[in-house]
């Protein structure tokens, strides 16, 4: 095979190898989305709306963000959980996403301190049904792209 060729090859390998990568880590990204009703807030890499939940500790200086929501509370409010080297996407501080251990030895991503969930009730990317819920002893909030609760109602 001519050298052409096998260069040719290996770049086309290589980015495809690097294309499924990104595919099958695309739920550690973290991009901004925009809603007419909320502004923008935070999504996960393929478009499902992130949460905060007011009960966690939301990790500051010396102190580690931990989750309050275990069992029938997880259930509803799934914790986003990721493997890797999580990416912030445009828009997005990579220094405000951290991990923190769940009870259950998973990996939770944090950004602006605080855990960061989806809800079960939002069925496609863009669907918002979980901003200003109260639940389980506490509000849950979308995730401005500073880390701070958006509290647009």
């Amino acid at each position: 095979m001519p050298v052409w060729k096998l260069a040719l090859f290996t770049a086309v390998a290589t980015a495809i190898s690097a294309s499924a990568l990104a595919q099958a880590d695309g739920d550690t990204a973290l991009s901004v989305e925009q809603s007419d009703q909320y502004g923008s807030y935070l999504a996960d890499g393929q478009g499902r709306t992130l949460y905060l939940f007011t009960r966690d500790q939301r990790g500051e200086g010396d102190n580690q963000a931990k989750s309050q929501c275990h069992d029938e509370c997880a259930e509803a409010w799934p914790p986003h959980t990721v493997e890797g080297e999580p990416q912030a996407g445009e828009g997005l501080d990579q220094e405000l996403m951290g991990p923190i251990e769940r009870d259950d030895g998973t990996t939770q991503l944090t950004y602006g301190g605080w855990p960061l969930y989806r809800f079960v009730k939002d069925q496609a990317a863009g669907d918002v049904n979980g901003q200003d819920v109260h639940g389980f002893d506490g509000e849950w909030y979308l995730v401005s792209p500073d880390g701070s609760k958006n509290e647009a109602e």
